[in-house]
C-alpha cells in the first residue's frame, strides 16, 4: 500500500479508536522520529504521551465548563498582602487538593469583598487541574433547585446527581435568607457528608447562621457536620472590591 493508503488507514484506526491526540500528531512525530533516527518503541511512546496530553486537556475543558464558575480566577492574581489574617501557604496547601482526596471541607469565612470566591474559584480550578471533578453554585441558585425538585417529587433524583463532584463550592451563605428552603440546604450538605468536600463561602459568623436558618437545633446540626472534618479560612481586611475601584479612580 502506498503512503497515502496507510495514512489514510491510520486516520481511520484513531477515529475508531476515539485518538484525536494520535491523529493530529502521528505524521509530525513521524517525520521527528525519521530526523532523529529514534527506534520504532520510541516513536509508539511518542504517539501515546500526545494521546495521554490531549485527553488531559480535553478532560480539562471539560470538568472547567462543568464547574459553571462565573469567572476565571487563580492565586497568582491574589493579592495575599491585603488579608494578613489568611495564611498564603496554607490556602497553596489547599489547592493542591489533598482535602478533596480526604472528603475534608473548607469553609470561606469573612466580609463582603475580602476576595472570599476568588480563593474558592482558584482552589476549585487547581482541583480540576489535579483531576477533581468540581460544581459551583450559589446557595440561592442551589435553594431555588431544591425547592423545585422537592415540589416535582425528584428530590432524592437531584441529590444523587451531585454525587459525581468531588467538590461542590457554595458561594455566598448568609446573605439572603433562606426561610423554608433551611431544611433541604441542611439535607443537601447532610447529605454530602463524609462522602464529597464541600467548599463554603459566607459573610457570617458560626453563631449568626440560625439568622439564615431560622433554626438553632438545624443550624447546630449542619456546622457539627460542616465543621466536623473542615479547615476554615478568615478573610479579615478592607474590601479588595473597593481597593480595586480605588486604584482605577485614582489612574483615571
Amino acid at each position: 500500500m502506498t503512503a497515502d493508503v496507510h495514512a489514510a488507514m491510520v486516520d481511520i484506526y484513531c477515529k475508531e479508536l476515539k485518538m484525536p491526540g494520535l491523529r493530529r500528531a502521528y505524521e509530525s512525530l513521524a517525520r521527528d522520529a525519521a530526523t532523529n533516527g529514534q527506534s520504532m518503541v520510541q516513536y509508539l511512546a511518542a504517539c501515546l504521551a500526545e494521546e495521554m496530553e490531549s485527553r488531559k486537556q480535553s478532560r480539562l475543558q471539560t470538568y472547567t465548563s462543568q464547574a459553571r464558575f462565573p469567572a476565571y480566577k487563580t492565586l497568582e492574581e491574589f493579592d495575599f498582602t491585603a488579608i494578613p489574617t489568611l495564611p498564603k501557604q496554607r490556602v497553596l496547601h489547599l489547592a493542591e487538593g489533598e482535602f478533596i482526596r480526604s472528603k475534608e471541607n473548607v469553609i470561606c469565612m469573612g466580609a463582603s469583598g475580602t476576595g472570599k470566591t476568588h480563593v474558592m474559584i482558584a482552589i476549585g480550578l487547581s482541583a480540576i487541574a489535579a483531576g477533581y471533578r468540581v460544581r459551583f453554585v450559589t446557595v440561592m441558585q442551589l435553594v431555588q433547585e431544591l425547592l423545585q425538585a422537592e415540589s416535582e417529587y425528584r428530590l432524592p433524583r437531584y441529590l444523587r446527581s451531585w454525587d459525581k463532584y468531588d467538590l461542590v463550592c457554595l458561594d455566598e451563605l448568609g446573605y439572603v435568607s433562606l426561610a423554608q428552603g433551611g431544611p433541604l440546604l441542611f439535607q443537601f450538605c447532610a447529605d454530602r457528608y463524609e462522602k464529597g468536600s464541600l467548599l463554603v463561602t459566607t459573610n457570617l459568623e458560626f453563631a449568626q447562621w440560625t439568622e439564615v436558618f431560622h433554626d438553632a437545633t438545624l443550624t447546630t446540626a449542619l456546622l457539627d457536620r460542616l465543621t466536623h472534618h473542615s479547615h476554615i479560612l478568615l478573610f479579615e481586611g478592607e474590601s479588595y472590591r473597593f481597593r480595586e475601584s480605588q486604584k482605577r479612580l485614582q489612574h483615571t
